[in-house]
């Protein structure tokens, strides 16, 4: 449940970030680097939360 809660935020986050700055460059938005973006960012967030950021007991 973990990972399909990050992949919704991630591409929530991702969208919304592409878009503002589109919006101020003034460029036209696309959808497929946004999915990109999320894409790494999702990644980012599993490589962190499975192996840098673990519990120690």
């Amino acid at each position: 449940m973990r990972y399909i809660m990050s992949i919704f935020w991630a591409i929530l986050i991702s969208l919304a970030i592409s878009y503002v700055l589109t919006s101020m460059a003034g460029e036209t938005f696309v959808l497929s680097d946004s999915l990109i973006l999320a894409a790494i960012l999702s990644a980012a967030i599993f490589l962190l939360g499975d192996s840098v950021l673990k519990e120690e007991n």
